[in-house]
């Protein structure tokens, strides 16, 4: 029992373990009992499950809340609120991917679950090794805090470049060194097809596959931004990947209900820039301007909800009024 209290990165080993069976079990319950077969799945479906999503990670933030106290707890909500507003951003992304390979609504949701079981690890992988670095090296939350407002610059002034999926230098690689086959098999990621020159049976990818490298490839992408900005609000292991994993398990279920209609958040890109480059200017702010105290982790959850609601507010208005001026 002694275990469970040993200290494991900051924080208690029982907390670790409750977060791991938490995800653990939502996991088991959306596949194993939500989704048994493969169906396409309706915006009012994937409304209520997203609500459940966003209130079981409410309730989590609570939970640190009352455990490690309202710093943490105000840490976790904001790590929370800007990892589920870039996956707003993420979602345009995924809806091309499947477009691109044409898979089709039935098939998404499985394909976007295993995506999300290898993001959970990647991220962990991704998170664990800022955290060594910054607890070895200190001054590089100044470069993360730097690459915040740069890319938070970038993204408000710079063009959109649309994404190449069929370009992609990993899809072609896949291509030339695996055999792929021209049609979905169902939900099978691989198959046994009969090959071209010696007839025998050989194993081969299929196109739902690919699509699932891409998604995570294009998740790693987006981690760039999300991993520096979560560990320029805390350097607390457990808050970083929590708020990350919380927001990413409900991006299946959000999916559905944004997928058709995520042109009318065309407008949040410009929140997020700010938002980003908020996250990356209080850390030079707290250290070179409050004297190396805290920045009030109140203002930063009340500026970054702010920045977010209002860029989606302002979106659904403009794209609307847009909308009716085309017709």
């Amino acid at each position: 029992m002694e275990f469970l209290f040993a200290d494991w990165l900051g924080t208690p080993v029982w907390f670790w373990l409750a977060f791991i069976s938490l995800v653990v079990a939502l996991t088991a319950f959306d596949l194993g009992i939500l989704h048994k077969e493969n169906k396409e799945m309706g915006i009012a479906e994937s409304l209520k499950l997203s609500l459940l999503y966003i209130t079981i990670a409410l309730a989590f933030g609570a939970w640190i809340w009352i455990e490690k106290g309202g710093e943490a707890g105000l840490q976790y909500y904001t790590g929370f609120f800007i990892e589920k507003a870039l996956s707003i951003d993420n979602i345009f992304v995924i809806s091309l991917i499947f477009a691109t390979f044409a898979i089709p609504p039935r098939y998404q949701y499985r394909a976007l679950l295993w995506g999300i079981v290898a993001v959970i690890v990647l991220r962990g992988i991704m998170i664990a090794g800022g955290a060594a670095l910054v607890t070895e090296y200190g001054w590089l939350l100044y470069v993360f805090a730097a690459f915040l407002v740069f890319t938070g610059l970038k993204m408000l002034f710079a063009g959109e470049k649309p994404m190449d999926v069929a370009g992609n230098p990993v899809v072609k690689w896949l291509s030339r060194h695996i055999p792929i086959t021209h049609e979905l098999h169902g939900e099978k990621f691989f198959v046994r097809v009969p090959d071209t020159k010696t007839g025998k049976l050989a194993l081969a990818a299929t196109p739902l596959f690919l699509a699932l490298v891409v998604i995570n490839l294009a998740d790693l992408v987006f981690a760039v931004d999300s991993v520096p900005a979560i560990f320029a609000i805390t350097t607390d292991t457990f808050i970083v990947y929590t708020s990350n994993i919380m927001a990413i398990l409900g991006l299946r279920a959000l999916y559905f209900a944004l997928a058709a209609m995520v042109h009318r958040f065309h407008y949040l890109k410009y929140a997020l820039a700010l938002v980003l480059v908020f996250i990356g200017s209080k850390i030079f702010v707290a250290d070179f301007v409050l004297g190396g105290g805290k920045f009030p982790p109140l203002i930063s959850l009340g500026v970054t909800v702010a920045l977010i609601a209002g860029g989606v507010v302002w979106s659904l208005v403009k794209t609307r009024r847009d909308d009716a001026a085309a017709v």
